[in-house]
């Protein structure tokens, strides 16, 4: 199994590539360790990471959505895969990596959560081949993660659950304009008008939503469920 601790601390670098087929390619002008523009490496990070499968205890289970089988088929689960491919070692050259993108810092702090994040602040090792997983999102879970947290929303946002729906910087910090292959058109609005990014249209590519009847009663549900299906062994 391929796993980090979120890698080494930053220094300087040149790039970062989003190769995710969803978003452009990304890319950094010489930032410093101290700003670290990318990634979740410049996130104020006050929770630990644990990774997906810890998410997916809940967030795999079909009366919650299974958002995890709807993030493990589409393109931030693919964000690591991806800097093997073609394009990927071609554009690396074009732009003078010195190594394979899958290895170069520059690329990684995108491609993979928690890449250059402190150490104390990884609390489970995470798999490199998992790419961008829910963390980035949605924030370090350990102190959100437990089932009664979670059920009170105010509660979990208390214990460092993000919300980008509210705060589209949480997305910016890949998908920006810093890209070679930026495009500021790539999305036309209602108006007529076209942007490089809109969250709104980004995120519907992705959705992964919690049933609506569950909000607020998973524990309940979930409870309920165990026991009929109980009964049903016991018949």
């Amino acid at each position: 199994m391929n796993v980090y601790h979120g890698g080494p601390r930053l220094g300087l670098f040149s790039l970062a590539l989003l190769l995710v087929g969803l978003f452009p390619l990304v890319f950094a002008h010489a930032v410093s360790a101290q700003t670290q523009g990318l990634g979740d490496a410049s996130a104020s990070i006050q929770h630990d990471f644990v990774g997906a499968r810890k998410c997916k205890s809940c967030h795999g289970k079909e009366l919650m959505g299974d958002q995890n089988a709807t993030w493990g088929a589409g393109p931030h689960a693919q964000a690591f895969k991806t800097l093997s491919n073609e394009q990927s070692l071609s554009i690396a050259g074009e732009l003078g990596l010195s190594g394979a993108p899958s290895d170069a810092p520059e690329c990684l702090v995108c491609h993979l959560t928690a890449y250059g994040v402190p150490e104390e602040r990884i609390w489970k090792p995470l798999k490199r081949e998992e790419g961008v997983q829910c963390e980035s999102c949605h924030g370090p879970g350990r102190d959100f993660r437990k089932k009664k947290i979670m059920a009170d929303l105010d509660k979990a946002r208390a214990n460092g659950l993000w919300d980008p729906g509210n705060d589209h910087e949480i997305c910016l910090r890949c998908h920006n304009d810093a890209s070679p292959t930026f495009d500021p058109h790539r999305y036309t609005l209602s108006d007529g008008s076209t942007r490089a990014f809109d969250y709104d249209q980004a995120a519907e590519r992705i959705d992964h939503p919690i049933p609506e009847h569950v909000k607020g009663r998973y524990l309940e549900l979930r409870k309920k469920q165990k026991e009929e299906e109980e009964r049903q062994k016991n018949r």
